[in-house]
């Protein structure tokens, strides 16, 4: 394992046939360890950071990359669905010692926390569930229509045209990447301008497109009332993912309560990050 500064480090873990990359973030809080899940799906851990690190006190942070994103590369014949990343959070969870675990997912993340729950309810005391995707198409359909309305609206159209007109791919290629990823962003934000505060991050669209193919026509909700964790929802008034879907899932889910980030999108922690430091610290497991 390397140490990159004060209470952090980083390693390989084993996952269900494959190694994924890990940090611990956090000074241990007397063994207390939450399981920080990124979303994407095919994204990696970076972009949780440092806003996720603000709740590393009195506890660790245990991020990882999922299978076929960031620093988990994955074999061509491994699978991609979400039976494999469940297989990878079970084997991480047992091999760490953490059952039962808290976990902590944000967007897909939040619906691989709510998967893992559903197939080893033993191994889950508490979930963290930050602005989750949806439990159905419905929800999906409607997030996809919306994000694509606001990606189109003229203001955030007419910052994509300046920036193709700009020469600045040509006279700082970091730069242009920088202002391109942001644009792409922009519809999950109350304010587009805030995208600038997310922490820029690349997605393998294969390891994207078999996770939502395998979830192609599921839907959970028949199964959710089974889920007995202790469950907390955060959810941005301006998400578009529709707020209708968070409200549903704490009506299915026996132990759950919702918090709503008025000025807030999808990306709450980036957005309003004190007040969702606020919202989580007293919910997750601290040492003592």
């Amino acid at each position: 394992m390397t140490a990159p500064g004060a209470g952090e480090r980083t390693g390989r873990i084993e996952g269900a046939g494959v190694e994924l990359f890990a940090r611990w973030v956090g000074d241990g809080g007397g063994g207390s360890t939450v399981v920080a899940i990124h979303g994407g799906p095919g994204a990696s851990h970076d972009y949780l950071r440092p806003q996720f690190d603000l709740l590393a006190r009195d506890r660790t942070l245990l991020y990882y990359d999922q299978r076929g994103g960031g620093q988990s590369p994955a074999p061509r014949v491994a699978p991609l669905g979400w039976r494999a990343h469940v297989a990878d959070l079970a084997a991480l969870v047992s091999g760490q010692r953490l059952a039962p675990a808290t976990l902590l997912g944000f967007s897909w993340g939040g619906l691989l926390a709510l998967l893992f729950a559903i197939e080893h309810p033993e191994l889950v005391e508490r979930l963290a569930l930050v602005a989750p995707a949806g439990t159905h198409a419905g929800v999906r359909a409607a997030f996809e229509r919306e994000f694509a309305a606001r990606q189109a609206a003229p203001a955030v159209a007419a910052a994509r045209a300046a920036l193709s007109r700009s020469g600045l791919r040509e006279r700082d290629p970091d730069a242009f990447w920088r202002r391109a990823f942001e644009l792409s962003v922009a519809g999950y934000f109350k304010d587009p301008a805030r995208a600038t505060s997310l922490t820029p991050f690349r997605v393998n669209s294969r390891a994207q497109h078999a996770v939502w193919e395998s979830l192609a026509g599921m839907d959970l909700r028949p199964r959710l009332p089974g889920v007995t964790a202790d469950t907390l929802v955060l959810h941005g008034r301006f998400d578009p993912i529709p707020l209708a879907s968070a409200e549903e899932l704490v009506r299915l889910l026996p132990r759950a309560r919702l918090a709503v980030f008025e000025d807030s999108g999808h990306a709450l922690y980036a957005e309003e990050t004190a007040r969702f430091v606020e919202v989580l610290d007293p919910f997750l497991p601290r040492g003592g």
